[in-house]
């Protein structure tokens, strides 16, 4: 809702581009600086260095943890079929199969 808002408010100054992160006239932002972004922040509110890959499995994985399904996880990650994520986070999936067996074990005793 933001992004939409923000693309009405800058209007043609924002140029033809719908990428989120970019300059005010719509021209590419240096992929680098998301990096020199992030460590600041995470500096700055004294959290431990992470990267930005590392923070892309972490949202991958937290959409799987809330159930969000695998084609709808596939295609917010950018991958251009839902076996490509399953096939990366396959051992996730185990491992919350093995979680959900474990509780319906626990309904039943």
């Amino acid at each position: 809702m933001w992004w939409l808002n923000q693309k009405k408010y800058l209007g043609d100054r924002l140029g033809n581009t719908d990428r989120l992160f970019c300059t005010e006239d719509g021209t590419d932002i240096s992929p680098g600086l998301f990096r020199v972004w992030l460590q600041k922040t995470l500096t700055k509110v004294d959290l431990p260095k992470v990267t930005l890959h590392s923070l892309r499995h972490t949202n991958i994985t937290l959409q799987l943890v809330a159930g969000v399904d695998m084609k709808t996880v596939s295609a917010r990650a950018g991958h251009s079929k839902a076996s490509t994520t399953s096939d990366f986070y396959s051992h996730f999936i185990k491992n919350s199969d093995i979680h959900a067996s474990e509780i319906l074990n626990k309904i039943f005793e």
